[in-house]
This record gives C-alpha cells, structure tokens and sequence, in this order.
C-alpha cells in the first residue's frame, strides 16, 4: 500500500510538471500575438529582430546540447522543454520564430495577422486546454483531445473574424487550422499555421472581392 501510494503520488508529481512546463510554453506562444501590432508600426525592424532572435537561440541551444549552458536562454528552454525535446535540441522556438516570419514575408498585413493570431490563441489555447480539461481522445493524432480542437476552432474564428469581420473567411479558416492541428506535426505545425491559414485569407479576399 505504502509502494502504491507513493507510485501515485511520483504520478501526479509529474503529471503537475508536464502541465507547468505547458503552461509556460503556451505562454509564449500566445505572446506572439503582440507581433503584428509591430509589424504593422515597423515591419522591416521587427522581423530582423524576429530573425535576429531566432539566430541567437540555435546559438544557444546548439551551445546547450553539447552542455554549455547560456543564461537565461539555457534557463527559459529547460523551463519550457517537453519530455520528447530531453537531451535534444528544442526546435520549437525556430519553427515558432520561421512560421512568424514567413507570414509577415508572403502576406499582406490582413493575412500574416491572421496567421499570426492563430498560431498564438488557437495553437496556445487548445493544447492548454487539451492538458488540462481534455478527456477525449482524437485517434491516431498523439494525445489530441476533441476539447483542445474545439478550443482551437474557437480562437482561430474569433481571432479571425477580430482582422476581416468576415464570417465566412473565419469559418473557413478556423476549420482549416483546427484540422491542421489536430495533426501529428510535432513542432512544424508552427510553421504550417500561420503560412496556410494567412494564404486562405489573402486568397480568399483576392479572389471574392466581396468578402474583403
């Protein structure tokens, strides 16, 4: 009994680790939600800092995989680092800062906005969501939960509809990015979202002017 207890409580200690590493890594990434209010005032300064940032954290993180801790950063990875990125080079950040990039590079303002907020609110919220109230799981995905899609469709459309006061734009495109990550992507779905999701609204307010 005693064995089994203590079992449980192991369990549960890593079970509240795993949630506040999450928490903290989400955190992040809904901060890039401030991103396109400085795209919007200084687009070419803010995305050589975007890269600049990017640049600077393979740096440290290269330095850290062969055990060279960097301050700060070194700190902030570890403190953010899920199970499968132990001992690894944590990607998640550069496919982060690529995705973000990309999208103010290939999109007009209304389409890297877009992307950018869905990867912020509907990437950030349904993988907190899904860990902490997430009971169904989504076949074949890795631990996807219908509760962490379902939130993801929700921010993507209100985050959506918040740029192009489009129904229908956010329909589609809140559809699109709750299918895409639901998906096994590991950390590329960093870089899908914002790309994708900011292409159907270039597209879609291109080709139909009249839901521009």
């Amino acid at each position: 009994m005693k064995y089994f207890c203590y079992q449980i409580g192991i369990e549960i200690k890593n079970q509240l680790t795993s949630l506040r590493k999450e928490f903290f890594r989400k955190t992040i990434h809904i901060c890039t939600a401030f991103v396109p209010l400085f795209l919007h005032f200084a687009k070419v300064p803010a995305i050589i800092c975007l890269c600049s940032a990017g640049v600077l954290y393979i740096i440290a993180e290269s330095l850290r995989s062969r055990g060279h801790e960097i301050p700060l950063i070194s700190d902030i990875t570890a403190a953010a680092a899920r199970k499968r990125d132990e001992n690894k080079f944590v990607l998640g950040p550069v496919t982060l800062v690529a995705g973000i990039v990309a999208a103010a590079i290939l999109w007009n303002e209304t389409g890297a906005s877009v992307g950018i907020y869905a990867l912020a609110f509907g990437d950030g919220l349904a993988s907190l969501s899904g860990k902490t109230f997430g009971k169904i799981r989504v076949p074949y995905t890795h631990g996807k939960t219908v509760e962490g899609s379902l939130t993801c469709f929700a921010a993507i459309f209100c985050s959506t509809f918040f740029v192009t006061k489009n129904c229908s734009v956010s329909l589609v495109v809140a559809t699109t990015g709750a299918l895409i990550e639901v998906l096994p992507l590991k950390d590329f779905d960093n870089l899908i979202i914002p790309v994708v999701l900011g292409g159907i609204v270039v597209y879609m307010t291109s080709a139909w002017p009249l839901l521009a």
